[in-house]
């Protein structure tokens, strides 16, 4: 799979962010991204083959690998990376909008199209808690998918076609739970930059407006 598109878009994210919404576009990439183009997606590349249960009746391992892992970690790891970078879209579309109102016009109507005021700080405000929201959904369906957030050694499965309750084993357990610690931990360092980041615009904006009115008080 080509991640070119999503480098792309973070790179033009970039452009337009405050210093903690740049912070964040590195976590995404760093410690995101390219730990799972240069590490995760290898270690669950045959998990479905290496998964082995003692017992080989016909289409046992397969029920029981599907029952305990009905979505794979590392594609919903991927749909969680595009989900939550989706959201910088509003503030490109939005920054490219103004821009093009201005060729338009054919006049400057802004001073920065790039810079976050007026409606580009509600788009980019809605983009924050987007993120936040979409992480958060992703841990939750983590948690719930997988009983939490552990890869057990062992798992017990009594589903038909299994005759009886086989013991079914996972290729390299303690390899995946780290991945799945390092995984939740960048989710939960992206809320609180997202969630940082968000405060640190409302409070601005409202000592911006609060000085205007006072300014407008003493005139």
């Amino acid at each position: 799979m080509s991640w070119v598109f999503l480098r792309d878009l973070l790179s033009g994210v970039n452009k337009y962010s405050t210093g903690i919404g740049r912070i964040w576009v590195a976590v995404v990439f760093m410690f995101r991204l390219l730990v799972y183009v240069a590490a995760a997606e290898n270690i669950w590349k045959h998990e479905h083959d290496e998964f082995e249960c003692n017992i080989k009746q016909p289409g046992c391992e397969n029920v029981c690998f599907d029952h305990f892992f009905p979505v794979s970690h590392i594609r919903l790891w991927a749909l969680q990376l595009i989900m939550v970078s989706i959201p910088s879209l509003l503030v490109v579309f939005h920054v490219a909008y103004r821009e093009n109102r201005e060729k338009q016009h054919n006049q400057k109507l802004y001073r920065n199209p790039g810079k976050i005021d007026g409606g580009l700080l509600c788009t980019y405000l809605i983009s924050l808690i987007l993120k936040t929201g979409l992480e958060i959904v992703f841990l939750v369906l983590f948690y719930k998918l997988y009983n939490g957030f552990k890869i057990p050694h062992l798992v017990k499965c009594d589903i038909k076609p299994c005759p009886n309750t086989v013991d079914c084993y996972i290729s390299k357990p303690t390899e995946k739970m780290i991945f799945l610690y390092f995984l939740v931990a960048t989710s939960c360092l992206c809320i609180i930059l997202n969630l940082s980041e968000l405060s640190y615009l409302i409070f601005k904006y409202s000592i911006k407006c609060y000085l205007k009115r006072h300014m407008k008080k003493q005139q």
